[in-house]
């Protein structure tokens, strides 16, 4: 059986290591807002269209994960994907970020990194490492 507060929590995982708002989120899955507000406080359990849904649109939520917490999130068959950061607009981290932060952030962006992207449209490039730790770099 789900605990719909824990899968609040969980549900925030994700809107967290996307960086969406809860709004485009809704957009992304096709649901109401207020589906996802009601599923965030814990006031409703998530109906399987919804959670078939998530699965569909973010391939490193796990299903037994987002059900009962049981497994990783991501995915790590997911995890070590050929896909590019910059095409898929999302990064790729490791399986838990444990309030680690490495005091290097807003360092500016390595020499061989800048000069491949179009720093124009970059504000910031964020690395994540399987230890939890992770490095900020702004241009």
């Amino acid at each position: 059986m789900v605990n719909s507060t824990d899968f609040g929590k969980r549900l925030q995982v994700i809107l967290n290591y996307y960086g969406i708002s809860a709004t485009d989120f809704s957009n992304q899955i096709s649901v109401n807002r207020s589906t996802i507000s009601h599923l965030l406080s814990g006031r409703n359990k998530p109906s399987l269209d919804f959670v078939m849904k998530v699965l569909e649109k973010f391939p490193e939520v796990e299903l037994y994960w987002i059900l009962n917490g049981k497994g990783s999130f991501p995915s790590e068959k997911n995890e070590n994907s050929s896909t590019s950061i910059i095409n898929e607009k999302k990064p790729k981290i490791g399986t838990s970020l444990k309030n680690k932060v490495n005091t290097e952030n807003d360092a500016p962006l390595p020499i061989n990194i800048s000069k491949s992207l179009n720093e124009d449209n970059i504000d910031r490039i964020i690395i994540f490492y399987k230890d939890g730790s992770f490095k900020s770099y702004k241009n």
